[in-house]
């Protein structure tokens, strides 16, 4: 279960997000000031996630953003901001942050955020930055795929779809998981036609035989499992 952080002062949005959050399968720990937040580094640890309002009783986030990257941390930051300013949205990104989303909020937009970061930050985690599977390479810092010596292109749908599979080899993932978790922060998403259309056309690039694969398996009555 991912962990998130939630830097806000209103107690009345603390309850909803908290409630609504964990109910989305998140664990939630909340805080009311900046210093409330810094003792909870120290007692929890590394945190997945950073949910921060920018104005707070004891300062702005943003400076709490900016110390934490001086820090060399790469946690993912959303800010919730009650202004959708072009200068209050310029600052918290320039000092770190990662995304923003605009009071009042949908959670279901707020959650595809959220899972749009956390998936990123997971592909794009320190080291080589590579995945393997078999004759099959993803190079997640140049967005290049390979099957053997040969690249195989992508459109940016069907490397996320992939990179997707890959990052949970051996897992059944229903179609409304790959659906949620397709949205690409941006408000651009897959729909459930479009969904079998991406499969197919990752089955021609990379089966031998795609009416018959070996590797993206339709489990049915479920959805699709990657297999080495």
């Amino acid at each position: 279960m991912q962990k998130i952080l939630l830097l806000e002062d209103d107690i009345s949005l603390i309850d909803g997000l908290v409630y609504s959050l964990k109910k989305n399968g998140f664990q939630i720990k909340s805080a009311r000031t900046i210093r409330e937040a810094e003792k909870l580094f120290e007692v929890e640890g590394d945190f997945d996630l950073l949910l921060f309002d920018v104005t707070l009783p004891d300062g702005n986030a943003f400076s709490l953003c900016a110390k934490l990257r001086e820090t060399g941390s790469q946690v993912p930051i959303i800010f919730l901001t009650a202004s959708d300013e072009e200068t209050s949205v310029i600052q918290g990104l320039d000092c770190g942050g990662d995304d923003y989303v605009t009071k009042p909020f949908k959670l279901g937009e707020l959650c595809s955020r959220i899972r749009a970061l956390l998936r990123r930050s997971n592909m794009l985690s320190p080291g080589e930055g590579i995945i393997r599977s078999g004759n099959l390479t993803v190079n997640l810092a140049e967005g290049r795929v390979f099957l053997g010596e040969k690249a195989v292109e992508f459109t940016g749908a069907e490397y996320r779809l992939l990179c997707l599979f890959l990052n949970n080899s051996g897992r059944v993932l229903t179609r409304g998981m790959i659906l949620d978790r397709l949205w690409d922060g941006n408000g651009n998403f897959v729909d459930d036609n479009t969904l079998s259309v991406y499969v197919r056309r990752l089955r021609e690039k990379l089966e031998k035989n795609p009416s018959q694969p070996e590797h993206l398996k339709t489990v049915r009555g479920f959805g699709y499992q990657w297999k080495e």
